[in-house]
């Protein structure tokens, strides 16, 4: 019998999980895996920090064991008994972003990070990696969940907060669920929110591939209250007591807007229908941020926020990069031996690897800025990712680049179109 099984094993083994086998290995159910990221410019180090459930899987069931983009870590789950790949899911967080700044050859940070992944049902071994800014591993860590285990806490609904769908497209097990979280909304402003909610909605739906693809959505409204109203802006000594306890100055950036409270973010979501995060914030002034596979953040209430909310959904769902550069910014974050993980930017590493087939035969590399169709015309354009020198984006201006720009450039919404195919549609 023992030799049958592990044929059935290997077997098993030659072809890609779909979503037929999700019900052979997982429980329909959620298993919150939380993690703590430390170090300094020069070190990763992972911690595996609890271990939660909640009824219910909300993420995708289809493409279990690929990666569309690589991110700037990854999480591998791998059955304990024969060693298949059971789930692959790629991120970026907060954290390997401050790597990259000054203050990390100062001084070593700790940074929450949470992700969810089906629940098995028998053992598996998980694998935590972090790369640096040339792809390299950083930092790894491998350990082994027993379904068992009984100190996996179960976990429900946050405590107070209501919630409701503002668009249902249909089941969640084959669409792409997105939440929208309320950040410094007083209790008595959840209607206020909610607007909030529906104009974001609008923004995304008014552009491609989201208009077209409308249908593989579902959204969900969160409406958590603060104390206080708005959020902390520390460079105007402001500080507030909010749901998520989010702030300006991001890295001493003025405009970067988010929270570092992972923990309490998935608290408020326990149990609720999401897998991407969008959190709106009850303020005026400038701002947001977006996260690949970890969420969202925007102001809700500036002349700008509709724009800035499309842009950063830009970075979180569909793992692209800023487009714009700086004069004076060379080389930094994109190294010029390596090539970008994200597919709107590219340094001529490997360019065949991103959009050389979308290039009419005349067109240069690089290529030249003309002023003609400067949302549609597909180049090789120098100047991207805050570099000014060594890294080349699609168009001359993009909905990743200027907030001017009504749509997404042709590379961008190809990237987006695929990451709702891979989520949604057996490869």
């Amino acid at each position: 019998m023992k030799i049958v099984f592990f044929i059935f094993l290997f077997l098993q083994s030659c072809f890609s999980m779909n979503a037929q086998d999700f019900d052979v290995w997982f429980q329909d159910k959620t298993l919150r895996l939380d993690y703590t990221f430390s170090g300094d410019n020069r070190n990763q180090h992972i911690s595996l920090d609890e271990m939660m459930w909640f009824d219910n899987w909300y993420g995708r069931r289809v493409n279990l064991d690929s990666l569309l983009l690589l991110g700037n870590g990854q999480l591998c789950m791998k059955d304990s008994r024969s060693g298949r790949v059971l789930y692959r899911y790629s991120f970026s967080t907060l954290f390997q972003e401050w790597q990259t700044t000054e203050e990390a050859s100062k001084v070593q940070k700790s940074f929450e990070n949470v992700f969810l992944v089906p629940f098995p049902k028998n053992p598996v071994d998980i694998t935590i990696t972090l790369t640096d800014t040339h792809n390299k591993v950083k930092g790894v860590l491998t350990h082994r969940i027993d379904p068992q285990d009984i100190l996996i806490r179960p976990v429900s609904a946050g405590e107070g907060i209501s919630w409701k769908y503002l668009e249902k497209s249909g089941d969640s097990k084959d669409k792409i669920d997105v939440a929208f979280v309320a950040e410094g909304y007083l209790s008595d402003e959840m209607e206020v929110f909610l607007q909030d909610c529906k104009a974001s909605i609008g923004a995304l739906k008014a552009h491609e591939p989201f208009k077209t693809m409308a249908d593989r959505f579902n959204f969900v409204a969160v409406m958590a209250p603060s104390q206080q109203q708005g959020v902390s802006i520390p460079h105007d000594n402001v500080w507030k007591n909010t749901a998520l306890n989010s702030n300006f100055d991001t890295f001493y950036s003025n405009r970067y807007l988010t929270t570092l409270h992972l923990k309490k973010l998935h608290d408020l979501l326990s149990g609720l229908p999401y897998e991407h995060i969008v959190i709106l914030a009850n303020t005026d002034n400038y701002g947001g941020g977006g996260i690949y596979n970890s969420y969202v953040m925007s102001a809700a209430h500036n002349a700008k926020s509709i724009p800035v909310v499309v842009h950063e959904f830009g970075h979180s769902f569909a793992g692209l990069a800023d487009e714009y550069y700086y004069d004076d910014a060379y080389e930094t974050s994109y190294p010029s031996d390596t090539e970008p993980w994200e597919p709107n930017i590219t340094t001529l590493v490997d360019f065949k690897s991103k959009w050389s087939d979308m290039l009419e035969p005349q067109v240069k590399i690089p290529t030249e800025p003309s002023g003609k169709d400067i949302y549609t015309q597909v180049g090789v354009y120098e100047g991207g990712g805050y570099q000014s020198k060594g890294v080349y984006r699609p168009v001359q201006e993009c909905r990743m680049k200027i907030n001017e720009a009504p749509v997404f450039c042709p590379v961008c919404e190809r990237a987006i179109r695929r990451m709702i195919d891979y989520s949604t549609i057996q490869k």
